[in-house]
């Protein structure tokens, strides 16, 4: 495959992954802003303090899927002289802000939970009416759908941003379903259960935010694909009839993408040309392969093919 053909290739996987991007977060967009004013005007005229807290983190989605919306768009810019190996690792930035603005979030909703707690009794805290649990009922139902559907173009374009949006939408819906139980308990007459909910939903919400912040800093300091990925590589190299033995592969990921060194053993009596061909082959099949792949570098080492069947020969 010649340069010029890579990097068409390149382009096109490009814009398809902003263009699937872009419209999961223009409908995250639109669905949480509706959302987020639906539960907090239940929350307020059906006294729940538990669905109020709910419709700020709800809004609060709707800061984060514009952070995606950004991250994204700068990450997939194309290289250039002061960053020759693109902006990928931008997108980790944004999944880091988008965990700092759950984590937030998630210690404003605790923290007012305490308050209210702290602020009276039972007999003091308002019974919430029928209304926020009907709001639960549809948050829950919607924000575990843009999960789903966020986390299926999250996985497909390998974006982890989206995916952190993604998990946004599942720590609403766990924040929903606290409300649910929450506004249940106090019309069954225990009123603090409410308060109590939102403090719950925090804890919910800050440990996503730690799992979204430990992923995409592992991302951003060149960890390592994981092992099944690994062990697939190796066999795609070894499937080579003229790849004698793998010496080293290593990879690092790069934001949502991924770099391969590969160093590989042939035959040391073949010409440059045969060798880099062999090279070329291994190099095609790795990116052609695994679509997270920005780039394969690979390394041919010279093999005597006499000394090590004679070796092998002496073994047997």
């Amino acid at each position: 495959m010649t340069d010029r053909q890579n990097s068409g290739r390149e382009e096109k996987i490009v814009q398809n992954e902003v263009a699937v991007a872009m419209r999961v977060s223009w409908t995250s967009l639109i669905a949480n802003m509706l959302l987020s004013a639906f539960k907090l005007i239940t929350g307020l005229i059906g006294h729940s303090a538990a669905m109020v807290s709910d419709a700020v983190h709800s809004a609060s989605d709707v800061f984060s899927t514009i952070i995606v919306m950004i991250g994204i768009h700068i990450a997939h810019k194309a290289p250039d002289s002061d960053h020759p190996y693109g902006h990928d690792r931008l997108e980790c930035v944004a999944a880091v802000v988008l965990s700092a603005v759950l984590a937030v979030t998630g210690c404003l909703i605790g923290w007012s939970g305490m308050e209210r707690i702290a602020q009276g009794n039972d007999e003091s805290i308002a019974i919430p009416t029928l209304l926020p649990l009907v709001a639960a009922l549809v948050s829950i139902v919607v924000k575990e759908g843009m999960y789903w559907y966020t986390h299926a173009a999250a996985r497909s374009i390998h974006s982890e941003a989206l995916m952190a949006d993604a998990w946004h939408h599942r720590s609403d819906s766990l924040s929903s379903i606290g409300s649910l139980v929450g506004i249940v308990a106090a019309r069954m007459g225990f009123p603090i259960f409410d308060p109590i909910a939102g403090i719950i939903i925090s804890v919910f919400i800050i440990k996503a935010a730690y799992d979204i912040f430990s992923e995409s800093l592992n991302k951003m300091v060149d960890k390592s694909c994981d092992c099944e990925t690994i062990e697939n590589m190796k066999r795609a190299v070894l499937s080579d009839d003229d790849v004698i033995v793998l010496d080293e592969l290593k990879t690092r990921q790069f934001g949502s993408k991924c770099y391969v060194d590969i160093e590989i053993g042939a035959d040391g009596s073949i010409p440059l040309s045969a060798a880099h061909a062999i090279a070329q082959s291994v190099h095609d099949r790795i990116e052609n392969d695994f679509q997270n792949v920005k780039h394969c570098m690979v390394h041919v080492n010279p093999v005597d093919v006499k000394a090590l069947m004679a070796e092998m020969h002496c073994r047997e």
